[in-house]
């Protein structure tokens, strides 16, 4: 089985910005989330992104006037994502996430995780480190917008078996596997060549966790949350870092 990195450094990145579909619209929509919510720069002015991808939040950051540091571990979207933020106010860094706290000094205000990059630790553990590293350096009244999918009811049978994305020359099928804390995703890519159809297979795991158990690590860790909604079939939170009054 890959690790999270080695699925992206030979499969998934090649093809993810395709996966993700318009990424015009998936930016307006992003944007549109921060301002309806309020999540527009007031203290510092920094934001991270964690798990940038090739800029679906980090651009809509740096338009709404933030400092973006944009953390990622593969080189391809990175490299993607230094052409699409071409003369933004966007720090680029090739890193693993949980190299947060090398980002104390940074004084975000805002950090962002989504897709499921939090769901692609190693473990339960990797994520509560991960929430506390972000608690320790966003500052005070700081927020976090975090998204992941739900994996707590297991598909069964067919259902197992995810139509992701398709047109004329790709077809990406996911097929996913329960265990009691992980999850086992296959993808199945079939792309159309000179031959004819071949067919490339990748697979790895994400951690399973509920949301109320990531409610707790949250609030465990000097953070209130302030929103918790479901927004395009991912659990969507907003967690703000409680003020400190002085002894």
């Amino acid at each position: 089985m890959a690790t999270v990195k080695e699925h992206y450094d030979t499969h998934l990145g090649n093809f993810y910005s395709w996966m993700m579909g318009d990424m015009t619209n998936r930016q307006d929509e992003f944007q549109n989330f921060l301002i309806e919510h309020e999540l527009l720069p007031r203290i510092t002015r920094n934001a991270i992104d964690l798990g940038s991808g090739h800029g679906i939040q980090t651009v809509p950051l740096a338009k709404v006037g933030y400092s973006v540091k944009s953390l990622d571990f593969n080189i391809r979207l990175l490299n993607e994502l230094t052409a699409n933020t071409k003369g933004m106010n966007v720090e680029i860094c090739q890193a693993d996430i949980r190299e947060i706290n090398r980002f104390y000094g940074f004084n975000p205000e805002l950090i962002v995780c989504c897709g499921d990059t939090l769901l692609h630790l190693d473990n339960k553990q990797d994520i509560e480190q991960l929430l506390h590293g972000i608690a320790n350096i966003l500052v005070e009244s700081g927020k976090l917008l975090l998204t992941f999918r739900d994996y707590s009811v297991p598909l069964t049978g067919n259902n197992r078996f995810i139509p992701v994305k398709s047109d004329e020359d790709r077809i990406l099928t996911c097929v996913l596997d329960y265990e009691a804390d992980f999850i086992n995703v296959t993808d199945l890519l079939y792309e159309k060549n000179t031959d004819g159809w071949g067919q490339k297979i990748s697979f790895y795991r994400k951690v399973r966790i509920k949301p109320d158990e990531i409610v707790k690590i949250i609030e465990r860790n000097n953070m209130t949350v302030q929103y918790n909604q479901t927004v395009n079939k991912m659990i969507t939170i907003i967690a703000c870092k409680k003020y400190s009054r002085p002894a």
